[in-house]
């Protein structure tokens, strides 16, 4: 696991931090949970689609492990650890997976060893990498040393790339890391959308925008260029709690603008 010199940034919101607020954390600071306020106060499904995108990842890691023969993931953007994280999940199904967990932000180095109690059977790791220069996670020693890139990997990105605006090129992005793994590797993928309260959304990216973190909500056209080259498992890019549901639906189903959150996972041919 690799240091870091640079001290956590405490005067303004951070985006993992904000995150970790939605979902019931307790690893923030004041000034993240104001701007994650201002945000649930234009957008109350907020905490609504912090969850759906977590079921959505434990979903699609079960489906990959159980019905795709998946042993090696690499989640980038990992953010905060919370159970079940990645390898959790991954282990539940086959307790020799291995995972590596990437991230840039000094926070989630400090709270890394929660991310490294694998099985005795299985490896994790956690390097300190961003994803706007892909070889700096590919080319981390500690990825070769825990993932064998000769064999199917599923690239996991969660709710990450709405933080790559086009101007940082974030099809070119996603296509050089798939494009370093096999044939049989997996893209797991959600991302915020617009499309179902473009007037929220707005106000949501304005609070981003200005706190420092620029954002690009994309449409569902625009998510899906994520996966082209891939084999779309079903049911497509859907909204995140309409992707597999474990369950019938009840009256405390969410509706798509509160979940506002496309998602889907491809198979590399």
């Amino acid at each position: 696991m690799s240091n870091t010199s640079r001290d956590l940034d405490t005067s303004r919101p951070h985006s993992a931090r904000m995150y970790d607020y939605y979902l019931g954390g307790k690893d923030h600071f004041p000034v993240d949970k104001q701007a994650a306020e201002a945000v649930a106060e234009a957008y109350p499904g907020i905490f609504t689609c912090a969850r759906e995108n977590r079921a959505f990842m434990h979903r699609a890691t079960r489906v990959l492990a159980q019905e795709h023969g998946i042993r090696q993931w690499l989640d980038i953007g990992t953010g905060i650890p919370t159970e079940p994280n990645v390898h959790q999940v991954a282990q539940s199904v086959v307790p020799e997976a291995r995972v590596v967990y990437a991230d840039n932000d000094p926070l989630v180095l400090k709270y890394a060893e929660r991310l490294m109690r694998s099985t005795p059977q299985g490896r994790t790791t956690y390097i300190e990498a961003d994803v706007n220069d892909p070889d700096s996670v590919l080319n981390a020693p500690e990825l070769s040393d825990v993932l064998d890139l000769s064999r199917p990997v599923a690239l996991s990105l969660n709710a990450l790339m709405h933080f790559i605006t086009d101007s940082a090129d974030p099809y070119g992005i996603v296509g050089r890391l798939m494009a370093a793994l096999p044939s049989g590797s997996a893209l797991a993928l959600s991302h915020c959308t617009p499309d179902f309260d473009p007037s929220t959304w707005e106000k949501v990216t304005a609070i981003y925008t200005g706190a420092g973190t620029p954002v690009q909500f994309r449409a569902q056209k625009d998510v899906a260029r994520f996966f082209e080259g891939l084999d779309l498992l079903d049911p497509g890019v859907a909204v995140g709690h309409r992707w597999r549901p474990t369950g019938p639906a009840g009256p405390e189903t969410p509706t798509d603008a509160e979940v506002s959150l496309w998602t889907g996972v491809g198979i590399k041919p």
